[in-house]
């Protein structure tokens, strides 16, 4: 399935210029974490397509000042870490009775000492996947409603962190490690994404995972300390940020294209179910991952595209959630 194509696009495309041409009118879509980062500047660009724009928010303050010149777009109170809180935004999205076209799991949190949620999961994982399944499964009739929607899990490079470890995924019996953590999370957004794709397409929903680049100026990289940016090569030694796509180095505008183009592109009208990078779609890594410090090289990790790890998730993730899919 991890056939790579020719988009037109490069890695140092944009969103505005992967979407040009797309009119988006009568779509609605939701973008989790679309007020700060890539996820800001997906909002813009869809919202500029045409597309009406939903934008859950753990911080409305925040949301509110972000999304100032985009007063059309709609925000509305979520937290992943809550799942009372997921409830209660697919609970109120729901009874509009609007069609769900496009769902941008974007937002994430990254490398955080460890935190646990109520229920005592790691919160990078109670975070950038069990929230996001959760809230897809519960906003699962809007999606099926839509009769062609698409689901766009934004994952990671640092998925060659880590595979995802079934027997301790909370780290309860092993040494946490931030970046370990985070890897898991990012290879359960790709494992959902396949499993997903599998379940849905029969419906018209289709789902892809993607890899946007590393986007230095983000929040994301608040735990890390200017000498660890260093030494991975994406600052230099005066503290500027190093911009280089062919490496993943990329702008917010580079940095959010391969989501957009996962979400609209017509040329995917017929796949689903893969790991895109650079605005194509990612080949297979063979062997053990490269991470390398400094080096970007493309693909996906076999362990992130197994189908039986893929189901196998499926089945943790309804078990620690309590959330399924009402086929």
């Amino acid at each position: 399935m991890q056939q790579t194509i020719n988009s037109g696009f490069t890695a140092a495309s944009t969103a505005e210029e992967v979407i040009k041409g797309i009119d988006l009118s009568g779509k609605v879509v939701i973008v989790t974490g679309g007020y700060s980062g890539i996820g800001l500047e997906t909002t813009r660009v869809l919202r500029n397509a045409g597309a009406k724009v939903i934008v859950p928010a753990r911080d409305l303050e925040k949301a509110t000042i972000a999304l100032k010149t985009m007063p059309d777009a709609e925000i509305m109170h979520m937290d992943l870490m809550d799942p009372a809180s997921v409830d209660a935004f697919a609970e109120q999205f729901l009874a509009k009775g609007l069609s769900l076209h496009i769902l941008v799991n974007s937002a994430g949190i990254m490398a955080i000492p460890l935190t646990r949620d109520a229920r005592g999961y790691e919160a990078q994982f109670a975070t950038n996947h069990l929230g996001h399944f959760q809230l897809t499964a519960r906003l699962w009739p809007a999606l099926v409603k839509a009769d062609g929607a698409r689901v766009i899990s934004v994952s990671s490079w640092g998925h060659r962190q880590s595979p995802v470890i079934f027997e301790d995924p909370n780290f309860n019996h092993r040494p946490y490690d931030r970046m370990s953590a985070y890897g898991q999370s990012k290879t359960a957004n790709i494992l959902f994404a396949l499993e997903l794709d599998a379940r849905g397409k029969q419906y018209g929903i289709r789902a892809f995972a993607v890899h946007p680049g590393g986007i230095v100026s983000t929040d994301l990289k608040r735990y890390f300390s200017e000498e660890e940016l260093r030494t991975f090569g994406v600052i230099d030694e005066q503290g500027d940020v190093i911009l280089d796509p062919e490496r993943q180095l990329k702008t917010v505008e580079q940095g959010a294209s391969t989501s957009v183009w996962c979400a609209a592109s017509p040329q995917l009208d017929s796949l689903g179910g893969v790991y895109c990078e650079n605005n194509t779609i990612s080949p297979l890594v063979s062997g053990e991952p490269n991470i390398q410090v400094g080096s970007r090289p493309m693909g996906v990790m076999s362990y992130a595209v197994d189908p039986d790890a893929a189901k196998r998730l499926w089945t943790l993730s309804e078990q620690l959630t309590g959330a399924t899919f009402n086929y």
